[in-house]
């Protein structure tokens, strides 16, 4: 007798950690069921993806959906629009909210927000900060936590814990991994004068890479005393690359698609809409961190995607603010980066699905797997798109991309079972749930 699935995903590549291959992926109660060559199977929707690759969902740890208090420039329902029509299945999203994400009823009341409104399963960065520190432990253990952020560098929003003392007493009651904004905080002031008026170049002189490398050395000193994990987001030195290769014991770190991409060179066409904290650098910086991409030292990518208003973005530096939209443009950048030879597909598969499974013990995702949710990125590595403003998912409706033809495309997006994304098209509402952390599922 035949086995009936609710989905097959048939005539695909299936890239994973054994490999690339010509499999069937069958799937039942939104759970990958069976791998393997299913053609006596039956299914109530078959997706013939002959000619694609089929990869485990991308988890994109990093973006900025802005709500509450921020919907003018992005909300969960538009800021996962993006996500989807991206290609990525799930996101972490981050606390400089308003209110801050900073207390149990804060987390609580996004995932009411997110649950069955957002395309993509989610889960909430929970912001650190002196006057919760104590309750960090406990924090990072509910429900829809990625785990704790700290701010030690001022960015986007009011969170900000930019001394040792500080940092410490939220590293003494963490038990997870916790996710930091490295960029030292007394070098920045100090350092005001170098922003020169109407000229966004001058942003990495003032946030320069010794603010960087000396806040990273100093949370790793820290980490180290109070016997924590940590993880490094946003990487954007060569100098840091070099120093976290000697402390992956306690340190893990990101890199953004912008930081691999984009150098100080892009100032002159680009202007404001580049500018980012930690800043775009020097070429050398760009490609310090593709070494870590090609050493391993890099454990995951992430979009940092923080969307601001054009009109927000015109303002002369330094009233700018920093960021940039990037979750819809991630998978679409790096694949091109793979035909271009600057990584394998299955490096990308371990930076966007494995790493994030890895390093933040996500439960049942991260892996193509019997038993794993059956979350897909389907992408046709040899079509030619051309990035366009036109395309933005995100309420900002713009991207730094726009004009930038890629090789490499996402297809359709696939959450627990479920066609979101076909073809630039959003065909399912939102069904959107909370990420579960074994961690956090432990007794």
């Amino acid at each position: 007798m035949a086995t009936t699935y609710d989905l097959i995903l048939t005539g695909g590549t299936l890239v994973n950690h054994d490999g690339e291959g010509f499999r069937d992926v069958g799937v039942k109660d939104g759970r990958i069921a069976a791998i393997g060559d299913l053609g006596q199977a039956s299914a109530g929707e078959t997706i013939d993806c002959r000619g694609l690759h089929i990869l485990p969902g991308v988890v994109d740890s990093q973006v900025h959906f802005r709500e509450p208090g921020l919907e003018h420039k992005e909300d969960l329902e538009t800021g996962s629009r993006a996500a989807v029509l991206g290609g990525v299945t799930a996101v972490f999203e981050m606390p400089n909210t308003n209110p801050l994400t900073t207390s149990e009823a804060a987390l609580a009341d996004k995932v009411r927000r997110a649950s069955g409104r957002m395309h993509c399963d989610f889960a909430f960065w929970v912001g650190g900060t002196r006057d919760n520190a104590g309750d960090a432990g406990d924090l990072e253990r509910l429900p829809g936590a990625a785990g704790i952020k700290v701010f030690m560098g001022s960015s986007t929003g009011d969170l900000l814990v930019e001394d040792d003392e500080g940092v410490a007493a939220i590293l003494r009651n963490t038990r997870r991994r916790a996710a930091f904004h490295s960029e030292d905080e007394f070098r920045l002031r100090e350092r005001l004068g170098e922003r020169i008026e109407g000229d966004p170049s001058s942003h990495p002189v003032w946030r320069d890479e010794v603010a960087a490398l000396r806040c990273t050395e100093r949370l790793v000193r820290i980490a180290r005393k109070e016997r924590a994990r940590i993880h490094v987001l946003h990487i954007s030195t060569a100098e840091e690359i070099a120093f976290l290769e000697r402390h992956k014991d306690v340190a893990t770190c990101e890199a953004t698609p912008h930081h691999l991409t984009l150098s100080a060179d892009d100032y002159a066409r680009l202007g404001t809409l580049i500018q980012m904290n930690p800043p775009v650098r020097a070429a050398r910086h760009r490609d310090g961190v593709w070494h870590g991409i090609g050493q391993g030292i890099v454990d995951v990518l992430g979009s940092d995607h923080a969307p601001h208003t054009l009109a927000e973005k015109a303002k002369p530096y330094p009233a700018s603010p920093s960021g940039m939209t990037g979750v819809q443009t991630l998978v679409p950048i790096m694949l091109d980066h793979v035909n271009a030879g600057r990584l394998t597909l299955q490096r990308f598969v371990d930076l966007s699905s494995h790493g994030p499974q890895r390093i933040f013990g996500m439960a049942r995702k991260g892996r193509i797997a019997a038993g794993y949710d059956a979350d897909f990125t389907i992408v046709d590595l040899k079509r030619r798109e051309t990035i366009t403003n036109a395309q933005a998912g995100s309420r900002a409706g713009w991207t730094p991309y726009d004009g930038r033809q890629v090789t490499g495309w996402p297809v359709g997006t696939i959450v627990r079972g479920s066609r979101v994304m076909w073809e630039g098209e959003i065909v399912t509402p939102g069904q959107g749930r909370a990420v579960e952390f074994s961690e956090a599922l432990a007794v």
